[in-house]
């Protein structure tokens, strides 16, 4: 241990002098399986850093010694709690000046990364003088505090875009996206990429000796930080951002903009002054604090499955659009994979699709034909004897899946998972026959399997607890949200969603045009409004789900859905609603003296929030914050407005009664509130 350090205990960090002069602080949070940057952590660093800047040694090199990585970022549950008090702007100030005190250190300062390094972790990296990476593919850097409604605070919006320049470090903070070590050394944000095995020593190293980054690097962090160049890139970026995400659903990156904007070219003081005064006011945003509570959403999610779900071979019987890309992407994630169909040649185009998505997410050439040899087509179905899990992706018809499930089940293996991916039918109309119901479930994706991140596992009263444990873990193993859900028609995200579109389908027949309808919900915050949406699913698929959820609520289809034209299934087909040309819809012209009716939006959204209050009342789900985070990540449902639940405490669950009333007065009573409006959790504060 540093004599200077006698008589101080350290919780957290582990000072170290070494032969060569050199004090290595090793970071280890105690009690907790991965460093966050809570605020005794940050005390204790900046009481280190005292210390060593009165006896300065040759160098100073931080490195964490956790197996899961460097630093995860600040701790959120502190950050909450510093919002509940109003103390966010001191708990900013105190980061920032500790790491100020770590960029002023007269010696060379590194910071060693191996793992993830996040938010508060890189903002540290970068208040050392170099950065050293390992090559290991679990290092990724990144900056995502835009994702959760601010943008970084500890001085990272301000050092980055000097270090690399500001187009490469504004894209990064405001996508949020993470970067591989070497994507990171390509920008300059690292200085050199080593493997594990030599990262402390090639610290130590750089430490000692120094190193000049290239000129090209030096020359774009100046050129693009000139006030010309923040004048003209400024626009361009909030112009890019807009594409995306509209300035008064997600103020931070328009924010983050903004400040770099007026103060990009200050000294460092007056932009971290800047920048704490602009998170401090994001921080206290509807938006932020609804992206943080998604954020522990999905952090309970991903705890749902372990990771010991036994399963090794997947055999899927189907190779339409969703079967096929199940299989593909159970391939991708690693598991072996037999794909079944009818005939050979409704397998080939999945087997093409496949190939298609192999050679997006894989990289690296030489490792693609390995991945492509996990998935088989398997027209024989002898794939069956050796699958620990049979996914079923045929038709919506009870009485195909039930004689499926007779021919299938005397094939598998004794403790192998049998599972539907049907998008509405109840379990219990499809377990009839079954040999061992105690293996059955549903295991419902949705489309495009390869960006949507949920899985619903769906119920039914005899299915066994560990079904349910086994197939959460293999929806982690592909890297998807597991929620499970009542296997009533429709379960969570369809019931949710059907009443929504069905309005929006209804009002389309009565006249309203399907780009009015779609700019309504996109400018509540959905993803994609249900005009485009429906075309995108399929009519045939959406007159599917109708069909068996119409009775089950007591609506009604238009006949719009009630009855599709061949040929005019929407997206699939190139018409449907719109026409579709290279994958997009061409809406039409709609004329300038349209008068948007009044109550629009409030007949899109509140059957889907109608919809919601009835399934948190029928037990669809456990709890209303599963109830948000599935329909979060299985609709899109506006994230910064933290799901339907969040939504109804935030505006009021009696004043969105009295407007379903009044919808109900004019429109009928289809908008007649559901059982549950009642309930005391839609009365509970959002903070």
């Amino acid at each position: 241990m540093l004599s200077g350090f006698d008589g101080l205990r350290f919780s957290h960090w582990h000072p170290q002098i070494r032969d060569d002069g050199v004090v290595v602080l090793s970071l280890d949070r105690q009690d907790s399986s991965v460093n966050a940057m809570s605020q005794d952590v940050l005390l204790e660093l900046g009481d280190l850093i005292e210390r060593i800047a009165m006896d300065p040694p040759k160098a100073v090199v931080i490195q964490s010694i956790k197996a899961a990585g460097f630093i995860a970022g600040a701790d959120l549950k502190e950050f909450q709690e510093f919002d509940r008090r109003g103390t966010v702007n001191d708990a900013i100030r105190r980061g920032q000046s500790t790491y100020q005190k770590l960029a002023e250190l007269p010696c060379p300062t590194v910071a060693a990364i191996h793992g993830h390094c996040l938010g508060g972790g890189t903002e540290l990296a970068l208040a050392c003088r170099y950065r050293v990476a390992s090559n290991d593919p679990s290092t990724r850097i990144g900056l995502p505090e835009t994702q959760l409604g601010i943008f970084p605070g500890w001085g990272g919006s301000s050092r980055l875009p000097q270090l690399v320049g500001a187009p490469a470090a504004m894209d990064m903070m405001l996508t949020g996206r993470n970067l591989s070590a070497s994507a990171a050394r390509n920008i300059g944000l690292v200085d050199k990429v080593v493997a594990p095995a030599v990262l402390l020593d090639t610290a130590v190293s750089l430490a000692l000796k120094g190193t000049t980054r290239p000129f090209k690097q030096r020359a774009t962090a100046w050129i693009t930080n000139t006030w010309l160049a923040r004048r003209l890139l400024a626009p361009q970026m909030a112009k890019q951002v807009a594409r995306k995400a509209r300035k008064e659903h997600y103020p931070a990156p328009y924010a983050l903009i903004n400040i770099w904007a007026r103060t990009g070219g200050s000294p460092i003081q007056t932009r971290l002054d800047a920048e704490r005064r602009a998170v401090v006011k994001l921080a206290g945003t509807p938006t932020a604090r609804n992206l943080i509570r998604i954020f522990f959403l999905t952090e309970r999610l991903k705890a749902l499955g372990g990771k010991d779900h036994g399963i090794q071979h997947v055999h899927v019987v189907g190779a339409g659009v969703m079967g096929g890309d199940i299989a593909a992407w159970s391939a991708y994630k690693g598991f072996n994979v037999t794909l079944q169909d009818r005939e050979q040649r409704f397998i080939d185009p999945a087997m093409e699709r496949a190939q298609a998505l192999f050679a997006k997410r894989v990289k690296d050439d030489s490792k693609r034909p390995a991945v492509a040899a996990r998935l088989k087509a398997d027209l024989a179905g002898e794939g069956v004897a050796q699958a620990d899990l049979v996914i079923e992706a045929i038709i919506e018809n009870p009485e195909a899946k039930r004689a499926l499930y007779q021919s299938l089940e005397p094939k598998m293996k004794a403790d192998a998972l049998l599972t539907t991916n049907t998008s509405s039918i109840p379990l219990d109309e499809l377990r009839d026959h079954i040999q061992r119901p105690a293996q059955f479930a549903g295991l419902h994706y949705f489309n495009p399997v390869a960006q949507m991140p949920l899985v619903e596992i769906i119920h039914h009263d005899g299915m066994a607890p560990e079904t349910e444990r086994r197939l959460a873990s293999f929806c982690k193993a592909l890297g998807k949200f597991p929620v499970p859900v009542a296997g009533t028609p429709g379960f969570l995200v369809n019931r949710v969603l059907f009443p929504y579109m069905l309005e929006a389908a209804t009002a389309y027949a009565e006249g309203v045009p399907g780009p009015v309808l779609d700019k309504a919900a996109v400018k509540f915050g959905m993803p994609m409004g249900p005009i485009e949406l429906l075309d995108t699913v399929g009519l045939d698929v959406a007159a599917g789900v109708g069909k068996e959820l119409a009775p089950f609520l007591g609506l009604q289809v238009p006949a719009a859905l009630a009855t599709v034209e061949q040929g005019k299934r929407g997206k699939k087909d190139g018409q449907g609603l719109y026409k579709w040309e290279n994958g997009r819809a061409q809406k039409p012209d709609v004329p300038a003296n349209y008068e948007v009716p009044a109550d629009l939006e409030d007949r899109l959204i509140l059957p889907l929030l109608n919809e919601a209050v009835a399934c948190l009342h029928d037990g669809v789900v456990a709890d209303a914050d599963l109830l948000d985070a599935g329909v979060i990540f299985g609709t899109g449902f506006a994230p910064f407005r933290g799901g339907p639940i969040q939504y109804i405490r935030a505006t009021g669950a009696d004043a969105l009664v009295e407007r379903l009333k009044a919808l109900q007065q004019r429109h009928g009573d289809r908008f007649a509130p559901r059982p549950g409006w009642d309930s005391p959790v839609l009365r509970e504060p959002v903070i």
